[in-house]
């Protein structure tokens, strides 16, 4: 059979198919030409990171309605490979048995590690206890509600007109009800009586 004894129907149905085939053909070596790459990148973990540059992030850990933390940062970013979130001008709470905000925190920068599930905050740090106890620090490190939360790096503690002291390093027990300071420290305790 030749071309010229086929009807002009015929011959219009096979140069559409020989188009569609072509435009497959040129679809398929093209995505294999664009990808190749593609395997070699996933195999080195490269392709399932991912970067977030984020303003007003809000994390929190709730377990069984029960909220254990809450932090908030102004600006961030997020990294998946390494699970960690940087975190500028944080504010947040961390809860008490009762879900009542147990202690409060702000500072300038602040990470959040998924893989570790740590908070650490850090340059001009103040952290506020309920029983009205004030803390300033360098750096914060909470590693857990189980856990006891650390504060470095020129402490200062105020508890009303009450309690003033410095330390090196303070140590918060779980619960967020009491505290020790070590290295080098200087306390002073007022009366209240005397005071007045």
């Amino acid at each position: 059979m030749n071309w010229k004894d086929l009807s002009k129907k015929k011959r219009i149905y096979i140069s559409m198919f020989a188009v569609v085939v072509g435009i497959l053909l040129w679809a398929f070596i093209s995505a294999g030409v664009i990808t190749h790459n593609f395997s070699r990148s996933q195999l080195s973990g490269e392709q399932d990171r991912q970067e977030a540059q984020i303003n007003g992030i809000i994390l929190t850990e709730t377990k069984n309605e029960k909220k254990y933390w809450e932090i908030y940062g102004e600006t961030g970013s997020y990294d998946s490979k390494t699970g960690v979130a940087m975190l500028n001008n944080v504010v947040g709470n961390f809860y008490g048995e009762n879900n009542d905000v147990a202690m409060s925190f702000e500072s300038t920068k602040g990470t959040y590690n998924a893989n570790k599930k740590q908070i650490i905050l850090y340059q001009d740090t103040r952290i506020a206890i309920k029983d009205g106890t004030m803390l300033r620090a360098d750096r914060l490190v909470w590693s857990g509600n189980d856990k006891p939360v650390v504060a470095s790096g020129n402490i200062r503690i105020t508890r009303g007109h009450q309690l003033m002291a410095t330390a090196s390093k303070a140590v918060i027990n779980p619960g967020y009800k009491d505290f020790k300071i070590t290295g080098k420290t200087v306390s002073r305790i007022y009366d209240i009586k005397e005071q007045k």
